[in-house]
């Protein structure tokens, strides 16, 4: 039912379709009477001027039903085609609305799988099966009425026959749904597969995997195909099981009514029009039958995407969030924050902490790896709201605003830099996506990305190809820094922002930084501690938990674990009180 809200906007055109179903369908039963007519009137009377009449009216409605057709499938594919674009739209949209955890328990293939496989077969489903469906089923109630009124008696054959045929459709029915629904869970599987390979092919041939992948895949598109094979079965035996149950009840009904027009009680007219409405009846029941799997697909299909439609994210608006009235300072306070992954409930990642961010204070944080430093980003950014404590922009509660507004103020640098399929200047305007050239060329200079950018075949043009394939690592750093900078956001996030650049790469961007740092809030996570030693307070992590912070020098003095990671580094003596 969930599934109509996208109809009801096209009550007209499904009208219209309406009409030329029951148009078309009406016209095909009045051929018949005109069948009668040319037995009785023109074969059996042997009248020419009515045979001429009776195929005249024929020929009319012959053409008539042409042009009805004509607009039924007309009307009907563009609902399909509409339709199945505007949920394929409203799936994608709620979906990259849902927060970051609900990633972790659902496999990326799959979710594109559902957005592309599942809405064409629907799309094939509403513009061809639903239609056949629909007009067969005018044609199902239509011949029988007219077989009442053609013989009574004959059509009782039919009223009995007709809950034997519709009871294996009903069973069968939710059989071949239920496959259908298995059917596509393993097809979003393989679909997955193959994209997981694909996005990490250099390490599958680094590590020499082709072979097991080819053995695993192999393995899920056989368990593909037996599901399909069971749907197929299934639905092969609900078309044989209808057809012998429908033309055995013809059979009948031709012996009955041949005794009947022997004996005087019907017309050779009447026996034929009752005949072809029976067989009418009968290809209506086959046809609708033949369809019942492709509609129980879509049915499978519409379950799916309705799943991820209506999936929940937990980070969600508040019904009157806070609005800045100006631009914040820039003043972050993080207060007694504590925090487990959704997916890792038992792990305490950020265990009771706290800090302040002065207005255009330069923090950094260091650490070992898995201390918990770029979970605090996440936090900051709501991508995962904390399970203790709060975080506070200018005095107010992050989950007191819009994450649309809080992300406004935000810039971030990741150590792996997200580059999306597409050229240079798109990826570097990602976060200003109205900024013009002149923005852009800027932000690309003052990231030192400039020279090797105007080096590119086409410039900013240059296609960088999926995930920015075609870029080196401290190129890819360089455009994402490039995209900070042109944000220009009151807060600036720096995950490992150079890390991946060479000596010269590094002293230029640190340039760079340095500039647009500059009276801005920043939170630079770092384990190199050479980027960070002239940072206004580094703040030290180990285990989730803050274990010390001050300047470089005091820190060398007084903490054993940053002069540990110093001494590794600058080969620096370490004073550590106590020692």
């Amino acid at each position: 039912m969930r599934a109509f809200v996208f109809l009801k906007p096209y009550k007209k055109q499904i009208s219209w379709a309406g009409l030329a179903l029951i148009f078309t369908a009406g016209l095909n039963l009045t051929l018949v009477q005109y069948v009668r007519i040319i037995v009785d009137q023109g074969f059996v009377a042997n009248s020419t001027i009515f045979l001429g009449q009776a195929i005249t009216g024929f020929v009319i409605i012959a053409v008539l039903q042409a042009f009805g057709t004509f607009a039924r499938f007309y009307w009907v594919s563009w609902l399909g085609e509409r339709v199945t674009a505007d949920l394929r739209r409203a799936v994608y949209s709620h979906m990259i609305s849902l927060h970051p955890g609900y990633f972790e328990a659902n496999l990326s293939g799959e979710i594109q799988s559902r957005i592309t496989t599942d809405t064409t077969l629907i799309q094939s489903v509403i513009g061809s099966s639903a239609s056949i469906a629909l007009r067969n089923l005018l044609l199902l109630l239509g011949g029988v009425i007219f077989l009442f009124i053609t013989n009574p008696r004959l059509t009782s054959i039919v009223l009995v026959c007709i809950p034997l045929v519709v009871g294996p459709i009903m069973v069968f029915g939710r059989r071949v749904r239920r496959l259908s629904r298995s059917n596509q869970d393993q097809i979003a599987s393989v679909g997955a597969y193959v994209g997981e390979s694909i996005q990490q092919i250099k390490t599958v041939q680094a590590y020499n995997h082709q072979d097991y992948d080819r053995a695993e895949f192999a393995e899920h598109v056989e368990k593909t195909f037996e599901v399909a094979l069971k749907r197929v079965q299934t639905n092969a035996y609900l078309i044989t099981v209808v057809m012998t149950l429908v033309f055995l009840a013809i059979g009948i009904m031709i012996w009955v009514g041949g005794l009947d027009v022997i004996n005087g009680l019907m017309t050779p007219g009447e026996l034929t029009a009752f005949i072809v409405y029976a067989v009418m009846v009968a290809t209506a029941v086959a046809a609708i039958s033949g369809v019942i799997s492709e509609l129980q697909r879509a049915a499978g299909a519409v379950e799916r995407l309705i799943e991820l439609l209506y999936a929940e994210s937990e980070i969600t608006a508040p019904p009157n969030p806070v609005r800045f009235t100006e631009n914040p300072r820039g003043s972050l306070l993080i207060n007694k924050v504590s925090f487990s992954y959704p997916s890792r409930p038992e792990s305490v990642v950020i265990d009771n902490v706290s800090f302040l961010i002065n207005p255009g204070e330069n923090v950094a944080l260091v650490g070992p790896s898995g201390a918990g430093k770029s979970t605090i980003f996440d936090l900051i950014l709501r991508l995962y709201d904390v399970d203790q404590g709060a975080i506070q922009l200018e005095g107010v509660d992050i989950r007191d605003l819009d994450p649309v507004d809080l992300r406004r103020h935000i810039a971030i640098v990741s150590q792996q830099p997200a580059i999306f399929t597409g050229n240079v200047f798109d990826n570097i305007r990602y976060g200003q996506p109205m900024a013009d050239q002149v923005s852009v060329d800027s932000a690309a200079e003052s990231a030192y990305a400039k020279t090797f950018i105007e080096a590119l075949p086409d410039k900013y043009d240059s296609f960088l190809g999926e995930s920015g394939v075609r870029l080196s690592g401290g190129q890819k750093q360089r455009i994402a820094i490039a995209r900070a900078i042109l944000k220009d956001s009151e807060i600036l996030l720096l995950d490992e922002a150079t890390s991946a650049l060479d000596a010269e790469s590094e002293r230029q961007v640190q340039t760079a930084l340095a500039d647009l740092m500059h009276n801005r809030t920043s939170l630079v996570i770092a384990h190199r501690l050479a980027t960070v030693k002239n940072m206004d307070r580094i703040i030290v992590m180990d285990a989730g938990s803050v274990i010390a912070e001050g300047r470089h020098e005091d820190l060398l003095k007084d903490n054993t674990l940053y002069a540990n990671l110093a001494n590794l580094q600058f080969n620096e003596k370490s004073h550590v009180a106590g020692s």
